[in-house]
């Protein structure tokens, strides 16, 4: 009974985030819930000193990043930063190679840490005009689209900005560059196969005749691409991000960054207080410097198109805190549900059945991807995997001489595996854009979230092939 009742909760989660209702309203119902079939008393305790806590600990830790990130990611946009940038890189792999352009135009933007959504927005006026001129079928742009901006440069490629490849960092002690090589042929591996499948499926359409199509809806109008920003000054602000990144967090293995540097593993905060607040660092110097890198990015932004940004900045950030507090709420109410449903006894089987993969990695990997696709969501499907099992996770992986720098990259790789599932927030979003449905569009999308699972075992594999990090 305890079983069903933690598989019952999860199941009820997944349910209304299909059916598009808040996270944030549903995982404390679903999370009490579980606990009032489980011991009703306990519900107003778990509440407050559970589900709260650590819905509030998420947020503190990482609504920054998300807040950032979204304002950067409103700066881009409105200063016309995202459009010179997705024409210059159109520009050099050309017009010709649609999918290829588009892949690279996402990639691009998200590695430089633009979100997701504003990638998706940035880049579908040019694919839209793109295929159109190629004949492509328009069916195909979300699949395009999220082979570029939700897979290899979410979570697989090192010192990626994205939250996906933070939130490990605080779990496992290591830093947003953990195991390069890795991540550098786990990308590979996803943009060849991605790739070549989509390129499959456009000599598919084009033997059988298949072009663009007619009668679409949210055709957008012909991008106008006479009045955009250099394209070097357009690069600028993504290149100080990176820049910014790794200077602040250091290279494995090679050298330390300035937070390291400066603050060592300890800081005490005084003040002009009568006591000291004790931060440890390492668990969050990965943060600190990615938000020190966006921080960095968005003045640059600031700096080379100040006049724009002056008449807009104030409605554009608006619209960038709501969806940034969306987000990060959303995340920390899943994150918060984790860690009430840890806590139950039917969990306690749920633990020890994955306690009977031998493996530390693949037991990871199968627990992180599972409960993103339940949930929808990346970063709460690996909170929710973290929260409850990372001790378990290292336990495992100092027995068996195991990086911790691996485990980051196969938490990260693996959150973002079957968190694109139907119900998934971006996916729908980006069918909205696009005006196109599941049933014509969303195959090719599910075949991309395959093809990042596979990605994930792939690494595992060469890890312990080669001993390569």
């Amino acid at each position: 009974m305890d079983l069903l009742i933690v598989v019952g909760a999860l199941c009820f989660l997944m349910f209304v985030a299909y059916r598009g209702f808040s996270v944030i309203l549903f995982a404390p119902v679903a999370a009490l819930g579980a606990v009032l079939l489980t011991d009703p008393a306990a519900v107003p305790a778990a509440f407050t000193s559970l589900f709260m806590d650590k819905m509030v600990g998420f947020a503190k830790l990482y609504f920054p990043v998300f807040l950032l990130g979204a304002v950067f990611g409103k700066v881009i946009e409105l200063s016309g930063f995202s459009k010179s940038i997705v024409a210059a890189v159109i520009g050099v792999v050309g017009s010709q190679r649609a999918m290829l352009a588009i892949v690279l135009v996402c990639a691009v933007l998200t590695y430089g840490g633009v979100s997701l959504f504003v990638v998706v927005f940035a880049a579908y006026p040019f694919a839209a005009e793109m295929f159109r001129a190629g004949n492509i079928p328009k069916r195909l742009i979300p699949g395009t689209i999220a082979l570029g901006a939700f897979s290899f440069t979410m979570d697989s490629l090192p010192f990626s900005p994205q939250i996906q490849n933070i939130i490990p960092t605080t779990y496992f002690k290591t830093t947003n560059g953990a195991a390069p090589i890795l991540g550098v042929l786990g990308s590979i591996f996803i943009l060849i196969i991605g790739m070549s499948y989509l390129e499959w499926r456009r000599r598919q359409a084009a033997v059988s005749g298949e072009g663009y199509g007619e009668n679409h809806i949210n055709e957008p109008a012909p991008v106008d691409v006479t009045h955009l920003p250099p394209a070097a000054i357009a690069f600028l602000p993504l290149i100080v991000v990176f820049v910014v990144n790794l200077i602040l967090g250091g290279f494995p293995g090679l050298f330390t960054g300035v937070i390291d540097a400066s603050y060592g593993t300890n800081y005490d905060l005084k003040l002009a207080m009568d006591h000291v607040i004790a931060t440890p660092i390492t668990p969050i110097r990965a943060v600190w410097a990615v938000e020190g890198a966006l921080l960095a990015g968005i003045l640059t932004v600031f700096i080379f198109a100040f006049g724009k940004l002056s008449s807009t900045f104030a409605e554009g950030s608006k619209a960038a805190v709501g969806g940034a507090l969306l987000a990060a709420m959303n995340t920390a109410s899943e994150y918060g549900f984790g860690a009430v449903i840890a806590a139950l006894p039917g969990f306690l089987a749920i633990k020890e059945a994955l306690r009977a993969i031998p493996n530390p990695l693949v037991n990871e990997a199968i627990t992180v991807t599972t409960l993103a696709g339940i949930t929808g969501s990346a970063s709460g499907g690996m909170s929710i995997a973290l929260a409850a099992m990372s001790e378990q996770f290292i336990t495992a992986a100092k027995a068996a001489g195991i990086p911790m720098e691996v485990l980051h990259r196969v938490a990260s790789m693996a959150s973002g595996g079957m968190d694109t599932l139907p119900h998934n927030g971006a996916v729908i979003t980006l069918l909205a854009v696009t005006g196109l449905t599941h049933k014509l569009s969303y195959r090719d999308i599910f075949a991309v979230t395959i093809i990042k699972t596979t990605a994930v075992f792939f690494i595992i594999a060469v890890y312990y092939t080669t001993g390569l990090v």
